[in-house]
């Protein structure tokens, strides 16, 4: 018997599409019930998660802010979210795992025009 390794067929274009409207709408139904019911906006993110997973999609930065990166938990800031910002960093604070993670923050540059003479 031989040892080799397992092909995974690859996913349709429409199933990736679908995946991502499903992670989408997944995140915003966490948003919008966090307030009120913080358990079931964990398991929104949890579902999310694992659809991302089985996709092999990438959440963009805006979709991983929204839980934290350590435990997994949805983020509310002042409810289980700190927020600093600390020279030229923002810095986040879970409170539910006590992890933190910074972001830095840089001016937005004006592009320049080239001027042709």
């Amino acid at each position: 018997m031989s040892r080799s390794k397992r092909r995974y067929s690859k996913k349709s274009a429409d199933n990736i599409r679908i995946a991502k409207e499903h992670i989408a709408s997944l995140l915003t139904r966490a948003r919008s019930v966090a307030k009120d019911n913080h358990p079931l906006a964990h398991r929104y993110v949890t579902l999310a998660r694992k659809v991302a997973m089985k996709f092999r999609i990438r959440l963009d930065s805006d979709q991983k802010r929204l839980f934290c990166q350590h435990c997994y938990r949805f983020l509310v800031p002042g409810k289980n979210l700190r927020v600093r910002v600390h020279e030229h960093r923002v810095i986040y604070y879970c409170l539910d795992c006590k992890k933190f993670w910074r972001k830095p923050v840089t001016k937005k540059r004006e592009s320049k025009k080239k001027v042709k003479r």
